[in-house]
């Protein structure tokens, strides 16, 4: 039994999982209260990489939210998801496609031009018990 555990977790661990993208969709990102094309901008990004849509990631001033996460190789190098805001145009849409082709966080260096749209995820406090 041990023996096939062992291979189970090597097998698991050469399973490359591929930068993922998750865009928020909900009170105001994707709405009309954001003058963007939400439906062609979420449809370019399935074109590179698997896109989640999110409910709201609590930073409504920053619509339209993109968050990239990792592959398993940008975990490995210690990335985190890479948080961006205001992501309201088809260049903004390309700069984070092309980057997310080249690998994302952890794997391929952060476009310049991306540093304008970081922003700081939500710091979300503990329910009191």
């Amino acid at each position: 039994m041990p023996e096939r555990l062992a291979e189970e977790t090597v097998a698991s661990a050469d399973r490359t999982v591929p930068c993922r993208v998750v865009v928020c969709r909900d009170c105001c990102c994707g709405t009309v209260k954001v003058d963007a094309d939400h439906a062609a901008q979420t449809a370019r990004l399935r074109e590179i990489a698997p896109v989640r849509i999110s409910e709201c990631l609590d930073v409504c001033e920053q619509a339209n939210v993109v968050v990239v996460q990792p592959s398993t190789a940008g975990r490995a190098a210690g990335a985190r998801p890479v948080w961006l805001g205001l992501v309201n145009d088809r260049d903004a849409t390309e700069d984070i496609a092309d980057w997310v082709r080249a690998g994302g966080p952890g794997v391929a260096p952060r476009p310049d031009i991306l540093d304008l749209y970081l922003i700081e995820p939500p710091r979300r406090t503990p329910t009191p018990s």
